[in-house]
């Protein structure tokens, strides 16, 4: 790998190591409720913005209908997720989250959304302000580089 502005600058593989240390959470939680770190992120994908047919999901995440199948399956075992029938029309179905989130994972958000809330706390608004900012957009970039990587752009 080349040596970017960023790795001189003394800020060296910070967003690295920050990249690890999610991964390495989100791999923590799912452990205790017998998912992959990947599966875990699926889950949530579909907390948050689904209800999603298995073609949509596939679409959303450029995963193939045989290994959205395979999720579905495992993350249905665990009582994660639930099939229904799309109520709009009854030849659809659509996977949504369970209504319950497991205890195991409301305890480790839990935990989570505290201690970056105590954190976010000790910046000024201002500061908080550029944070979310820096954020929002390295949200975006991140989203566009895994739409170029998957053949999408």
């Amino acid at each position: 790998m080349s040596t970017s502005p960023h790795e001189t600058s003394g800020g060296s593989d910070l967003g690295r190591e920050l990249s690890a240390a999610v991964v390495l959470f989100h791999q923590a939680v799912a452990a205790q409720v017998g998912l992959s770190a990947g599966d875990l992120k699926m889950l949530d994908l579909i907390a948050r913005d689904g209800p999603f047919s298995a073609s949509e999901l596939a679409e959303r995440t450029g995963l193939t209908q045989a290994a959205i199948t395979s999720l579905v399956a495992r993350l249905s075992r665990g009582h994660h997720v639930v099939r229904e029938t799309d109520p709009v029309d009854r030849r659809r179905a659509v996977i949504r989250a369970a209504p319950d989130l497991d205890p195991a994972l409301a305890d480790a958000y839990g935990h989570l959304g505290a201690a970056m809330g105590r954190l976010f706390a000790d910046y000024t608004s201002s500061e908080q302000a550029a944070i979310v900012d820096y954020l929002t957009r390295t949200v975006r970039v991140l989203q566009e580089e895994t739409v170029r990587l998957c053949g999408g752009a």
